[in-house]
């Protein structure tokens, strides 16, 4: 038997070597709490999904160094579509070359949910997928003037825009931020514009972000070091 077609998928990037975390396993399966880690919290609003009665495809992007990443996700078997895609360093570096290495096995909208970012509303992703219906692409996102927090997130500026709040300028982790006044913590984007969601990733070419729909939440947490 043949399993439904997705409704969504969701790129789950879980192949870096997170050096800045400073702790002898993956950062995604940090405890935050009894029997919950860091993975489990940004799976939140993925798990809204499926309540909402949408089929979820999650593709894992795993490399040698995750196999407990991987043992961790049987317990979402039941709930998501889980495939599992080993990312070639050598080949596809960086998070845009795990999502490259992902989106052939999406279906539908797209979404890119990074294993250590936890954002506060558990419905924005949902909120985010209808957004794209008009403009194609959307966020995740919080307001932030930290210019040292921006310098390590995918960097916003967005502002009104009849009755909506529209991205006007993106850049992955800028080296200089003035002018960005938020980040990003999830990407939503429409089937046909996904092939272009690995720019959202890089800092050498222009972010496809700019005229994307912003749905602010009041928090985004980048789980950067056990201390959170």
């Amino acid at each position: 038997m043949s399993a439904p077609t997705p409704d969504v998928s969701v790129i789950l990037p879980c192949a870096g070597l997170a050096t800045r975390f400073g702790a002898p396993y993956a950062k995604e399966l940090h405890c935050l709490a009894p029997g919950v880690t860091i993975l489990d919290r940004s799976l939140e609003t993925v798990v809204e999904l499926v309540k909402s009665g949408l089929t979820v495809r999650v593709v894992v992007v795993f490399g040698p160094h995750k196999l407990d990443t991987v043992k961790y996700l049987a317990r979402y078997a039941g709930t998501f579509q889980l495939v599992f895609v080993y990312q070639d360093d050598a080949a596809e570096p960086g998070l845009d070359g795990a999502i490259r290495c992902a989106l052939p096995m999406t279906h539908g909208p797209v979404a890119l949910v990074l294993p250590d970012i936890v954002v506060s509303s558990v419905g924005s992703l949902r909120d985010a997928l209808r957004q794209t219906d008009a403009a194609g692409w959307s966020v995740v996102a919080a307001k932030e003037r930290d210019p040292a927090v921006l310098r390590l997130m995918g960097a916003l500026t967005v502002a009104g825009r009849d009755g909506a709040v529209v991205v006007e300028a993106a850049a992955e982790k800028p080296a200089d931020p003035a002018g960005f006044n938020a980040l990003w913590g999830i990407v939503a984007v429409a089937e046909a514009q996904a092939h272009r969601l690995p720019e959202v990733a890089r800092r050498d070419a222009d972010s496809p972000l700019a005229g994307a729909r912003a749905l602010m939440v009041e928090r985004i947490v980048n789980y950067n070091t056990t201390e959170g």
